[in-house]
């Protein structure tokens, strides 16, 4: 049981360490993180009586 706890706490700091590198090193590679931009405009009615 203890050797089980211990691999997948290894596989856990070892995936944390990838997805930092990833987030990192992606843009060189050409992964694009940013949100799309556009502008968003929408009518509203007030209905105030």
């Amino acid at each position: 049981m203890g050797r089980i706890i211990k691999w997948l706490f290894f596989l856990a700091i070892l995936a944390m360490i990838a997805l930092v590198a990833y987030a990192y090193i992606g843009p060189f590679f050409g992964a694009d993180f940013s949100p799309p931009v556009q502008e968003i405009r929408k009518t509203i009615e007030l209905d105030a009586t």
